[in-house]
């Protein structure tokens, strides 16, 4: 079967390596220059580096398998990370039970409830009974006021801003459950491909590429052409592909221009969708800005949401000694800071770092960076299971997979590597 596959991330190429594998005849279409697409890269200091922050969890298992396929095994290394939590001017540690009882902002039994509702997230895997919750209404309940508006609120609020009152509890419970899963004896262990994810994305194209697939960037699908409710090929520019079958791995938007013939409850679902833009801004510093590798933001004054600061994970020396941090943020696609260049949002951003270290001068910075995805993030309201799309659409032979059908885990490589493998074995009958 002649296969188009739309899309050059991690969810496309697994889709694509799969299905070659399998025997079928592959052509992957992707719109940008390179192929990643989240998890495409840059170089700074002639090394490469994710344009988005990016690790593994010890759970991961479809990535971590993918990767020792692919003969990278060598390259995946388990780092200890440091998480933190910035409140009024002050930085607390935040991964072991006794970091929770030793974090001031919430009183001692605040404390309590907090490491226990984390534990008991952690160990609950009954998930579909909390379709119905949102996160604010059940961590208000079992872990306190206290707790929502000093923690979980404020995190709430910065990944989904004025639509965080309806994000469902499923979403923080797989966020809970997974994180809590890369740790042992109280410390998180966390996986990264030593010379950048980039490496993956690169074995997965020679791969299929070996295997006698096509790969052609900078190639953006204009139209999934459609005849008597079956598709038959795509619209490549000025040129028609023809093709058996069809898998879209694009947002549910960009989805929808594509094949305008979807209707009725299929294409009710793909306009429910929601996203948060993600505007991820990337400084190349002289020195490190804390020792803290994940430090999630609790301050309403400060206009980005975390700051990674990946060298605090790799070792500078990898990167000729520069310091590498991410400042996240994320928004909705119509707020003015995400059109903002990079020395725009630069300048917004730079008084708020010296609240992170009070010594923090912009003469450290050394280069600066803008990447951004406006389908950075889906919206997961509560009863999330019942507003998916199915992977198999109504046109025969066109199948969908992205990040909105990611369930009830969050978006991520692994689960991306999942969807690729996923809708490859629907596509030949599985």
């Amino acid at each position: 079967m002649n296969v188009g596959v739309i899309g050059g991330g991690i969810a496309g190429l697994s889709a694509a390596y799969e299905l070659s594998r399998r025997g079928h005849k592959v052509a992957l279409f992707e719109k940008e220059p390179q192929l990643g697409g989240q998890a495409a890269t840059f170089e700074i200091a002639g090394e490469r580096v994710e344009r988005f922050y990016h690790h593994i969890f010890t759970s991961d298992s479809d990535i971590i398998q993918l990767i020792h396929e692919l003969g990278l095994g060598e390259r995946l290394v388990w780092l200890d990370s440091r998480v933190g939590f910035l409140y009024r001017g002050r930085i607390y540690d935040f991964v072991t039970p006794r970091d929770l009882l030793r974090f001031r902002p919430v009183s001692p039994v605040d404390r309590v409830r907090l490491g226990l509702v984390s534990l008991y997230l952690r160990r609950y895997k009954d998930w579909p009974r909390l379709e119905g919750k949102t996160a604010q209404g059940w961590i208000t309940k079992y872990a306190g006021r206290r707790n929502y508006e000093t923690v979980w609120g404020p995190l709430l609020r910065n990944k989904f801003g004025a639509s965080c009152g309806e994000v469902g509890m499923v979403w923080l419970w797989g966020k809970i459950h997974l994180r809590f899963s890369s740790r042992s004896r109280g410390r998180e262990r966390l996986g990264y491909l030593m010379g950048s994810f980039g490496l993956l994305v690169d074995a997965l194209a020679q791969r299929i590429a070996d295997l006698g697939g096509k790969i052609y960037t900078s190639s953006p699908v204009s139209q999934i052409v459609v005849q008597g409710e079956k598709v038959v090929g795509l619209q490549v520019g000025g040129e028609f592909h023809p093709f058996d079958a069809v898998i879209a791995t694009v947002p549910s938007p960009a989805f929808l221009h594509m094949v305008p013939q979807l209707s009725g409850e299929y294409a009710a679902k793909l306009k429910g969708t929601r996203y948060q833009a993600a505007a991820c801004l990337v400084l190349s510093l002289k020195a490190p800005l804390s020792p803290i590798y994940w430090l999630n933001i609790s301050d309403a004054t400060i206009p980005f949401v975390a700051i990674i600061e990946h060298t605090n994970f790799v070792d500078p020396s990898n990167y000729g000694g520069r310091h590498i941090l991410y400042i996240s943020n994320y928004l909705s696609p119509h707020d003015p800071r995400y059109q903002l260049d990079s020395d725009q949002l630069l300048e917004e951003y730079l008084p708020h770092l010296q609240k992170v270290n009070p010594n923090f001068e912009p003469g450290w910075i050394e280069q600066c960076h803008l990447f951004r995805e406006e389908a950075g993030q889906p919206i997961i309201a509560k009863n999330y299971s019942s507003q998916i799309a199915e992977h198999r659409t109504p046109i025969s032979n066109l199948y969908l997979a992205n990040t909105t059908q990611i369930y009830p885990e969050d978006r991520g490589m692994n689960y991306s590597v999942r969807l690729g493998l996923k809708v490859s074995e629907i596509l030949d009958g599985g």
